[in-house]
């Protein structure tokens, strides 16, 4: 890990002061995900699908509502995830809803040394890839983990989105597309809990679409489509207007708020 370790080191703290702060949120809904409610979005059902009798791996699952999610619908899922208060969570909702998923704390960089299992179906989700400093160690990981003909599966925040900084009145570009520098925001609140006097400290890093492609085909994948949409599940940006799907876009449109990747290991 280097020189990222530090950076690891308060992002995983801040992920624990998270947990407990998005546990009690109206954005993850605790209650009405025990009484049966899927975490999943229209994205990822409509990629993956039939997911029954499927060993499904995700990673930086946080408290695993979505690999909880995938369970309900037949999978045999285990959940990676940096933070010790996350997977604690995760493994008390497991039992609680007496569903058989299995959650591993470790860094997700690190799978490959905690988990020995290969998988049909790899997935991450929403807000996962700007936490990793270099994504090809992740894209190789990711291969390991992969059964022959097994799925890698993602939907993410488009890049074009962390160019800005939303810590002031108005949104300002900011950031570089394929910046190498390591990003550092300090504020007060939680993305699914603005008014929280939790202080968020985190580290990030920006890459572009390139970035991910090449990380997955040089780790041996098959890129079966990439698509980029106006339309984000999550009301987490300033301003963004409701649409009839009931997802959320900016006012003008300008560029993507998500983009997803659907890929074979041959």
């Amino acid at each position: 890990m280097g020189n990222n370790s530090e950076y690891f080191k308060t992002n995983k703290a801040t992920w624990n002061d998270k947990v407990k702060v998005h546990a009690e949120s109206e954005m993850y809904d605790i209650k009405a995900f025990k009484n049966g409610k899927s975490s999943l979005m229209k994205y990822e059902l409509n990629a993956l699908q039939n997911v029954t009798g499927k060993s499904l791996l995700h990673l930086q699952c946080h408290f695993g509502q979505d690999t909880l999610s995938w369970s309900r619908l037949g999978a045999k899922c285990v959940g990676v995830d940096l933070s010790d208060e996350g997977i604690k969570l995760a493994k008390a909702l497991n039992k609680e809803l007496n569903l058989d998923a299995q959650f591993v704390c470790c860094n997700v960089l690190d799978t490959a040394e905690h988990i020995k299992d290969s998988f049909d179906i790899v997935y991450t989700s929403y807000g996962v890839i700007g936490w990793l400093p270099d994504l090809k160690p992740w894209g190789k990981m990711i291969a390991e983990k992969l059964n022959n003909g097994g799925t890698f599966y993602m939907v993410e925040f488009h890049p074009i989105v962390w160019m800005f900084d939303y810590l002031e009145d108005k949104p300002i570009m900011k950031y570089g597309y394929m910046q190498d520098e390591v990003i550092y925001e300090e504020y007060e609140g939680t993305y699914a809990d603005l008014d929280s006097k939790m202080v968020t400290k985190e580290y990030g890093w920006n890459h572009g679409l390139s970035e991910v492609i090449n990380a997955l085909t040089e780790a041996g994948l098959h890129i079966e489509y990439m698509n980029e949409y106006n339309e984000s599940p999550y009301n987490v940006l300033p301003e963004l207007v409701e649409t009839k799907s009931g997802n959320y876009t900016t006012k003008d449109k300008l560029y993507p708020l998500i983009f997803e990747i659907k890929a074979t290991k041959l």
